[in-house]
C-alpha cells in the first residue's frame, strides 16, 4: 500500500481549516485602527506629538510581558480555543470603548487594556496552527497567516479612506472618525465570533521551543506602528536557562538591529502627527499615505524572499537599509513641499509614494535580516537567537517610539527625521564589520535545512511562536 506524501493531512481530523479566516477581519480592524488612534488623540482631545507617542508605546509596550503570560497560560490549560476567542473578544470591547472615551487619560488607559487583551491572539493563534496541521505544511500555513495580515491590513486602510472621505465627508470629522473606529471593534468582535464558530480544540501539543526556528518564516508584512505583535511573534521565554552559547559576531547583529530598530521608530513614531500638522493632510489623506506602504510590502514581502535566495542575505539587508536612510531624507523639507502645496493632492501622491518605497525596503529588510541571523549562528542556538532578535527589535521600537516624539515635539521634524536616517546609517555600520563569506548558503538550502527537523506529535509545553497582527 502506497502513501502519497504530498497529501495535505493533518495531525487530527479536522472539519475544516476556516478558522484561519478569523484573523482577517482582526487585520481589517487594525487597518483601521493603525492611523485612527493617533488622529483622534490629536483632534478630538488636543494632544501633543508627544502624547500621541507616548499613547503608542504604551499600548505596545504592555504587549510584550503579556504575549509570553498568555502563551504560558494556554500551555497549561488545555482550552486555547477559548483564549483566544477571549482576546477577540476583549480586544473588540476595547476598541469600542476607546471610541467613546471622553477624556485623553481614559483615552490612553484603554488602549493599554487593548494591548493586553490582543497579546493572547499572537502565540496562540501560530500554536493552533502547528498542532493541527502536519509539520510538511507549517511553512505554507504560515505564510497564509501573514498573507491575511497584509491584506487584512490593506482593506482596512481602504475601509478608512473610502469611510473618512466618501460616507463620512459631509459628517463631523469626530463623529465620522469615532464611527470608524466602532466599526474596528464590531470587525473584533467578528473574528472572535468565526473563531468561535470554526475552531476546534487541538488533541496534541507542540513543544514552543523545538519550533522557534520557524520564526523567520512569518515575518512582519507590513510595518506596524501603533503595536509591535511583529516585533514580539518569535520571543521564547529568555527567563530559561539556555546551554547554547550564541558566537560574538551574533551579538554585533543584535546591537545593530538594536540600533536600527530606534531609528526606523523615531521616524514612525510621530509619522500621523507629521502628515496632519506638517503636511496638512485630511484624515483621508493619512489613510492613503499609509496604505501606500502598506499594499507594497504585502505584494512584495513573498518576492523578497526569491531575492535573497539571488543574492547574499547581508547584501540585500545593507542596500534595503541604504535606501531607507535617502528615503528618510526625502521627507524633510525641500522645495517640493513649496512647489506642490501643503495638503496639495500633488504632495500627497509624493509622500505616499516615499512611503510606498519605505514599504518596498520593509518587505526585503524583514526577510533578510532574519535569513542572515539564522545562518549566522549553529542550529542549536536558533531558537535563542530568534528569540533575542524580536526581543532587541521590540525593546528598539519603543525606545525610538518615545525619542522620536520627543525629538519631534522639542526641536521639529527636521531635526528628529535627521536623526532618524544617521541613527540607521550607525547601525549599518556597526553591521558591515560582520564577514560576507558567511553567508554564501543558498536560501532554499536554509530554508530546508529549518523545515526538515522531525518533531514530535506531542511534547511538553514550552516557549512560542505567534502570529502578529501588526507590524
Amino acid at each position: 500500500m502506497s502513501i502519497d506524501i504530498k497529501a495535505r493531512t493533518v495531525v487530527r481530523p479536522s472539519s475544516s481549516d476556516l478558522w484561519f479566516l478569523a484573523y482577517l477581519p482582526l487585520a481589517i480592524s487594525d487597518g483601521i485602527a493603525t492611523p485612527l488612534i493617533p488622529l483622534l488623540a490629536l483632534q478630538h482631545f488636543g494632544a501633543t506629538a508627544f502624547a500621541v507617542t507616548i499613547i503608542i508605546a504604551a499600548s505596545a509596550m504592555s504587549q510584550v510581558p503579556f504575549t509570553i503570560l498568555w502563551g504560558n497560560l494556554s500551555d497549561r490549560i488545555a482550552h486555547r480555543k477559548f483564549f483566544l476567542v477571549g482576546s477577540f473578544l476583549a480586544t473588540g470591547v476595547s476598541i469600542i470603548l476607546i471610541a467613546m472615551a471622553r477624556d485623553l487619560v481614559t483615552y490612553f488607559w484603554l488602549n493599554v487594556v487593548e494591548g493586553l487583551a490582543s497579546a493572547a491572539s499572537a502565540p496562540i493563534g501560530t500554536m493552533l496552527l502547528l498542532e493541527t496541521r502536519h509539520k510538511r505544511w507549517w511553512p505554507q500555513d504560515i505564510g497564509l497567516f501573514g498573507l491575511i495580515s497584509g491584506l487584512g491590513t490593506t482593506v482596512g486602510l481602504a475601509l478608512g479612506f473610502v469611510w473618512l472621505f466618501v460616507v463620512g465627508y459631509h459628517q463631523p470629522t469626530i463623529s465620522a472618525m469615532t464611527a470608524l473606529l466602532l466599526v474596528s471593534g464590531v470587525l473584533a468582535l467578528v473574528s472572535a465570533g468565526v473563531a468561535w464558530a470554526w475552531i476546534e480544540e487541538p488533541v496534541a501539543r507542540v513543544d514552543r521551543r523545538s519550533v522557534a526556528d520557524l520564526v523567520h518564516l512569518h515575518r512582519g508584512v507590513v510595518e506596524r506602528l501603533r503595536h509591535f505583535r511583529s516585533r514580539v511573534l518569535g520571543i521564547v521565554d529568555l527567563t530559561r536557562p539556555s546551554k547554547d552559547r550564541l558566537p560574538g559576531k551574533e551579538y554585533l547583529f543584535l546591537i545593530a538591529l538594536f540600533v536600527m530598530s530606534v531609528g526606523f521608530d523615531i521616524f514612525y513614531g510621530p509619522f500621523p502627527v507629521f502628515l496632519w500638522q506638517n503636511a496638512h493632510f485630511t484624515d483621508a489623506g493619512v489613510f492613503i499615505v499609509y496604505l501606500g506602504a502598506a499594499a507594497a510590502s504585502t505584494a512584495l514581502f513573498f518576492h523578497s524572499g526569491k531575492a535573497v535566495e539571488r543574492h547574499s542575505p547581508k547584501t540585500v539587508f545593507v542596500e534595503s537599509l541604504g535606501g531607507r536612510v535617502v528615503l528618510m531624507l526625502l521627507f524633510l523639507w525641500g522645495p517640493l513641499y513649496l512647489l506642490f502645496g501643503l495638503g496639495s493632492p500633488a504632495l500627497l501622491g509624493w509622500l505616499t509614494l516615499l512611503n510606498a518605497l519605505l514599504g518596498v525596503t520593509w518587505a526585503f529588510i524583514s526577510t533578510a535580516s532574519t535569513i542572515f541571523l539564522v545562518r549566522l549562528v549553529v542550529r542549536s542556538a536558533r531558537g535563542r537567537a530568534l528569540g533575542l532578535y524580536n526581543a532587541i527589535a521590540g525593546a528598539g521600537g519603543l525606545l525610538g517610539t518615545l525619542l522620536g516624539g520627543w525629538l519631534y515635539a522639542t526641536f521639529g521634524v527636521h531635526f528628529a527625521y535627521s536623526v532618524a536616517a544617521l541613527t540607521v546609517v550607525l547601525g549599518v555600520a556597526v553591521l558591515l564589520p560582520i564577514p560576507y563569506h558567511m553567508f554564501q548558503l543558498p536560501h532554499r538550502t536554509a530554508h530546508r535545512h529549518l523545515i526538515g527537523r522531525s518533531l514530535p506529535a506531542a511534547s511538553p509545553p514550552s516557549s512560542f511562536v505567534g502570529v502578529g497582527r501588526r507590524p
